[in-house]
């Protein structure tokens, strides 16, 4: 029995390895099936996961896991084993014998169905693994999101600057403002895709777009996306702080960029979770708004203006809109397509605008409509009133103030391209009522100032000041075109109604008479009107503008059709003699501006305008007679004006004694520019202190019989409204008595002094200036007597330099100072000082400058010998200010009324031709362009020899009045005055061609006089180039070639030279 027991043992073994060999061969087929089936399963859930894991990875911007990978490829490699198999074991099972019952091959078919049966457990076991919880993790978001965005037109100058700022480390907070259009948000996205594209070590940018109303909780979050703070971090910080807590505390470890887009107002970094840039951290942020008063809510670092396009670029993104198929289409368009880009003035928006409402217009005749449009009725012009004031008039809707919205669209009277000046423009707005709160006109001219402020940092006004003669700077504001447009629409309620008609053509205009009855406003500017004719009956007209005309009178019948009229504006009607029959009806008007004018009288029927707030009379030189009584019986009236430019400061006929008498009878009158002339006027000026305290510009002009000028305490106490202070040819006044013994530091004389001029007036003593704290503009134009600007020892006073000297001075004049040695005896630090100018100055040895003047300083004219021969006590400063120095040689017309006053002697000497010749050809001939005779380096300015007189000629357009004027001195080597003349014509030329007219008048009067030895000195050659034509060039050049051919031809025949008949065969 013991050995049956192994024997079994052994039998059983044997047979269960038989049995499980012979299933592989007996169940191979149906394994196979169940293989099968697994297979099919394992590739369906592989399926699954993939559907998923896609799903993850497109919309939710993450990536698959390893393992998710790792298994997707097990099941492929595992597919291919199992249909590998699978083919093998339909072989097998399609070839069995012994009727169908057994393989042919044994061994085999014994390996296939084992294979089979081990695949069906690794297919079972992979299929358990492909049930996962997480197939995809988040992907770390890029440092820079790369915006889409069309190549950019002429942005590329201000894009360098603005990185150049970024890549400075003191430039933490960086401003783009400007125009709504203007291609902001372009530049900050070219910004954003440059860190894409570039090399930097900031580990995140940040794109934000903030819009008008700030919601610190959507900025908050997309912030927090672009950091992945995830949600359930973000979820738990349920409030405000607590999240900008946490996104402070991912921020302040990182350098990163912030871009805010369209910021209307100051957003507070730190309630973002924003910490603010600063050298520790060196991030940045960098926003766009229009306007230039948040750059300062934002404490901007730099702060940058981004501009419209230049003129090619801004064509070139007109064509760009429009396509080369439209302009190729007929030879016309592309000359049309630059006079209708021209209109959008340089604004993106208003450029691809137009330009996309032309690219399929390829009839001139469209495009000739279209201008038409543009110029007449923009807001009708196709996207115009769509998609350009919509954008636009979010600049306006952001004033929060009703009076400075409405100041703003009363700016739309004005003609396109008009430059309005800023004391005029207040006046009118003054006169309209805007600024009534008031009672007092100094209070509403403040506010006046301060809207105009608003404006322009608002970036719906433009502005700067622009200089006529030496110092004199008049402060200007104008609209962009398409600005002015848009105002336009907007005051007439968005073009539905015709409350203001603005006119630059002549011609009738066309209402009907529900239209008639909704004017309000009625501006007109045409040099072309001589008559009015037709004119409708304006029921509620408030406001008639009326100038820049050639009308000579105005009927009666205009006076009739306003009869509500509060604003008559006739300045600039350089013909009009009278002023209109019955305007004495006119019972409500507030404001009247006669401004030259060639108005004669003022006739009694002015009293009865009792409610005249406003009359003003400047440069209404043949005004003769203003009937007794009348300027007192204008009870309301607040501002009154007669001041005169150089050109109008003699009025020999005006009894200015009886003016002033009247003008101090009226209680309401505040407000007070005037030219006095006569020792009697200013005596009695000086003698009233009404006056006194009305006086906001006053002119002294000649006053031959004053020797001196006696300004009491109590004088300069009352005058506290006194900005401009001019002293003109007061050739007999030597001294003007301050008495600054009397005068307190803290109770200065001139409080309000802005601006002062003192010209050919042998005046000693300037020391009480230094109680001018706020005085800006200093001019000192030939004074002979002048050898100290301030006096250091004058009477009783010691100046010292913490007086706070000249602390607002931004612009200094010395002019033909001959014996002027010294501004002051120790160097100020002049920290508002801007431009300096020196002319005919030989004794002034040095600048009293210390090293923070330069910190202000733009710039400083002169002769290049004054300059190399000034004196230095600190060389680094010389070195600061030698790149401010600009040589210019300055023309002294400031004396060219009272030359003309004395008999011009005849003098005779000989003219320098071969001179004249080799400055003026080689401009003609090289065709190149010449800003000024002195930057040609060999040839400059300079004084002429023995014997040679020198002709300075000067050539100015007036737009405003549409004149045009020349002035030309004569002075010997010395600079003594020889002779003198001036004239002028109506009509505005291009300042070129003015200039060349002067040339020609120069040359003229010079052959008249008999003069033969003639250096012609100009400001400005302009007219010699970049010319855009050959015809251009060719024309003044054979004008000139004649002329002094001609010249030289009448000197050489005087001489009886042999050349002259050379010369007269050509």
């Amino acid at each position: 029995m013991e050995l049956v027991s192994p024997i079994l043992d052994i039998g059983r073994c044997l047979w269960q390895s038989a049995s499980t060999r012979a299933a592989f061969l007996l169940h191979l087929e149906k394994n196979s099936d169940s293989l099968e089936i697994a297979i099919d399963q394992l590739k369906n859930l592989r399926d699954d996961v993939i559907t998923r894991v896609e799903e993850q990875e497109d919309k939710q911007q993450m990536e698959r896991t390893k393992r998710v990978s790792d298994w997707l490829a097990k099941v492929e490699q595992m597919e291919a084993q199992v249909t590998k198999v699978l083919q093998q074991g339909k072989e097998v099972v399609g070839k069995k014998c012994l009727l169908f019952c057994c393989p042919r091959n044994c061994r085999a078919s014994y390996k296939l169905g084992k294979k089979v049966s081990k695949m069906i457990g690794e297919v079972d076991k992979l299929k358990k693994p492909g049930d996962f919880d997480v197939l995809a993790y988040r992907l770390p978001r890029a440092p820079v999101d790369e915006m889409p965005m069309e190549k950019t037109v002429g942005l590329d100058s201000m894009f360098e600057k603005v990185w150049r700022s970024i890549e400075d480390k003191s430039s933490g907070i960086i401003g783009l403002y400007g125009l709504g259009g203007v291609g902001k948000t372009t530049l900050l996205k070219k910004i954003n895709n440059q860190f894409s594209n570039t090399t930097h070590d900031f580990d995140v940018v940040i794109w934000v777009a903030v819009s008008k109303q700030i919601n610190v909780e959507n900025i908050q979050e997309v912030i927090r996306n672009k950091l992945e703070i995830g949600n359930s971090i973000w979820i738990n910080r349920s409030d405000e702080l607590e999240r900008a807590i946490e996104i402070y505390r991912v921020l302040r470890r990182k350098k990163f960029v912030l871009l805010l887009d369209d910021v209307w107002e100051r957003l507070d970094l730190s309630k973002v979770g924003v910490p603010f840039p600063g050298n520790n951290n060196e991030s940045r942020v960098i926003f766009t708004t229009r306007s230039e008063e948040v750059c300062g809510y934002m404490e901007a670092d730099r702060r940058f203006r981004v501009e419209c396009l230049a003129e090619q670029d801004a064509l070139n993104l007109f064509q760009k809109m429009v396509g080369e198929d439209t302009l190729s289409s007929h030879q016309e368009i592309p000359q049309l397509a630059q006079i209708v880009a021209k209109k959008c003035q340089g604004l993106p928006l208003a450029l691809i605008t137009t330009g996309r409402a032309m690219a399929s217009r390829k009839k001139p005749q469209e495009w000739k409509y279209a201008m038409k449009a543009l110029q007449s009725y923009p807001s009708k012009f196709s996207g115009m009133e769509d998609h350009v004031f919509p954008i636009l008039k979010f600049s306006y809707d952001s004033l929060n103030d009703e009076t400075v919205k409405t100041c703003f669209l009363y700016c739309s009277l004005f003609p396109e391209d008009h430059i309005i000046l800023k004391e005029e423009l207040i006046n009118l707005w003054i006169g309209e009522g805007f600024l009534d709160k008031f009672d007092d006109i100094h209070d509403a001219r403040i506010e006046g100032e301060y809207i105009i402020g608003s404006l322009k940092l608002a970036g719906l006004l433009e502005g700067d000041e622009l200089e006529e003669h030496l110092g004199v700077s008049t402060e200007c504001v104008w609209l962009h075109d398409v600005i002015r447009d848009m105002a336009l629409w907007l005051a007439c309620e968005h073009g539905k109604e015709t409350k203001i008609l603005v006119r630059d053509q002549p011609g009738r205009i066309n209402l009907d008479q529900n239209q008639v009855k909704e004017v309000e406003k009625i501006s007109m500017w045409s040099h072309h009107v001589n008559v009015i004719e037709g004119f409708l009956i304006f029921p509620n007209l408030q406001t008639l503008i009326l100038r820049n005309s050639r009308l000579i009178s105005i009927p009666s019948e205009v006076i009739l059709c306003v009869p509500g009229l509060k604003v008559l504006d006739l300045s600039s009607n350089h013909g009009l003699a009278e002023l209109p029959e019955g305007i004495g009806k006119l019972i409500n008007l507030h404001y009247l501006n006669l401004s030259w004018t060639a108005i004669k009288e003022m006739s009694t029927e002015i009293k009865k305008l009792t409610k005249l707030r406003c009359l003003v009379l400047d440069n209404t030189k043949y005004l003769q007679l203003i009937a007794k009584e009348v300027i007192s019986s204008l009870i309301s009236l607040q501002r009154f004006s007669k001041l005169a430019t150089i050109d109008f400061l003699y009025n020999e006929f005006l009894n200015e004694v009886a003016l002033l008498d009247e003008l101090q009878s009226l209680k309401n009158l505040n407000d007070l520019s005037i030219n006095l002339s006569t020792s009697d006027s200013v005596e009695k000026f000086f003698n009233s202190p009404i006056l006194q305290g009305c006086i906001r510009e006053l002119t002294l002009v000649e006053c031959s019989e004053m020797t001196s000028l006696d300004i009491s305490l109590s004088s300069m106490t009352r005058m506290k409204h006194l900005e401009k202070l001019e002293l003109r040819f007061c050739q007999s006044i030597s001294e003007l008595r301050v008495r600054p013994c009397l005068i307190r530091k803290a109770n200065p004389s001139f409080s309000s002094l802005r601006f002062l001029h003192i010209g050919l007036c042998p005046i000693r003593d300037l020391t009480w200036l230094i109680y001018a704290p706020k005085l800006e503009t200093l001019e000192l134009v030939n004074c002979d007597s002048v050898n100290e600007v301030i006096n250091a020892n004058c009477g009783n006073v010691k100046v010292e330099a913490d007086h706070n000297i000249f602390s607002n001075l931004t612009k200094l004049y010395l002019v033909k100072l001959p014996n002027l040695h010294c501004i002051f005896h120790r160097a100020l630090s002049f920290p508002s000082l801007e431009k300096m100018h020196v002319s005919e100055c030989p004794k002034l040895r040095k600048l009293p400058f210390d090293s923070n003047s330069n910190n202000t300083l733009n710039v400083i004219k002169g002769e290049r010998s004054w300059w190399d021969g000034l004196q230095w006590d600190n060389e680094g400063l010389k070195d600061l200010l030698s790149s401010k120095f600009v040589e210019e040689y300055y023309t002294i017309t400031d004396s060219l009324i009272s030359y003309l006053r004395e008999e011009l002697p005849m003098l005779c000497n000989i003219l320098n031709l071969p001179l004249l010749v080799a400055q003026v050809t080689p401009f003609f001939s090289s065709n190149q362009s010449c800003g000024g005779i002195n930057s040609l380096g060999s040839i400059s300015w300079f004084k002429p020899p023995q014997g040679w007189l020198i002709v300075n000629a000067d050539a100015a357009t007036f737009g405003r009045e549409n004149r045009t004027g020349w002035g030309m001195i004569a002075r010997d080597g010395s600079g003594y005055f020889i002779a003198a003349r001036a004239l002028s014509l109506d009509g505005c030329f291009e300042v070129r061609d003015a200039e060349a007219m002067g040339v020609r008048e120069a040359l003229s009067w010079a052959n008249q006089m008999g003069w033969n030895a003639v250096v012609l000195e100009m400001e400005h050659w302009w007219f010699f180039g970049p010319y855009s034509s050959i015809k251009e060039l060719i024309l003044p050049a054979m004008v000139w070639s004649l002329m002094i051919v001609y010249i030289l031809f009448l000197i050489l025949k005087t001489l009886g030279s042999p050349l002259c008949g050379i010369l007269q065969t050509v």
